[in-house]
């Protein structure tokens, strides 16, 4: 079954709603970035019909979370908006979403491990959230060069890595090691 990744944002979110927007411009920009990887790297032999509906859908649980900075007006902490939105996709659609379930859940900094959620009291499962696939890793890779706040701009790979600092050095590690990758 092919996920037709609008029907399900529709689904989520109002027509005329600001955090629809953020989603929107933003997830195409992941996307787009994911795409231009995939052409790039023809011997990583991604699914690009996979990566884009992926990539359109890996934020799709910021809707239920507390970022008002980016009318985001739910309960929940921010940092819960991955694994939000693979509970959301697994509800709505079953064992089909699956595979994008995963890319939401593992999206997060450049992924988390358990020690990294133990360790910063993070409110999720004490559990791995690592990228595994090479599409996951590909958007997680992607999803880091554009902010939800400020749509207009584009990180450099500097920029990027620095951001990921807050969730620790392993997760800079990773970025630098897809940065090779897949530049």
């Amino acid at each position: 079954m092919q996920i037709n990744y609008q029907s399900v944002i529709d689904h989520f979110y109002k027509e005329d709603d600001a955090l629809r927007h953020i989603l929107l411009v933003h997830s195409r920009q992941v996307a787009d970035k994911a795409l231009q990887i995939a052409l790039r790297h023809p011997e990583l032999q991604l699914d690009t019909d996979f990566l884009e509906t992926a990539a359109m859908l890996h934020d799709i649980g910021i809707v239920r979370c507390d970022a008002p900075g980016i009318q985001c007006f739910g309960t929940e902490p921010y940092i819960c908006h991955g694994r939000i939105g693979a509970e959301m996709l697994r509800n709505l659609l079953g064992k089909e979403a699956e595979s994008i379930a995963r890319v939401c859940e593992r999206h997060t900094g450049a992924g988390l491990t358990e020690k990294d959620i133990v360790g910063q009291d993070l409110p999720l499962p004490h559990q791995d959230f690592l990228p595994e696939t090479i599409a996951e890793q590909v958007i997680c890779y992607a999803d880091k060069f554009y902010s939800k706040s400020h749509l207009e701009r584009e990180k450099t790979v500097e920029q990027a890595a620095r951001s990921l600092a807050k969730f620790g050095s392993e997760g800079v590690e990773r970025f630098r090691k897809w940065a090779q990758m897949f530049e």
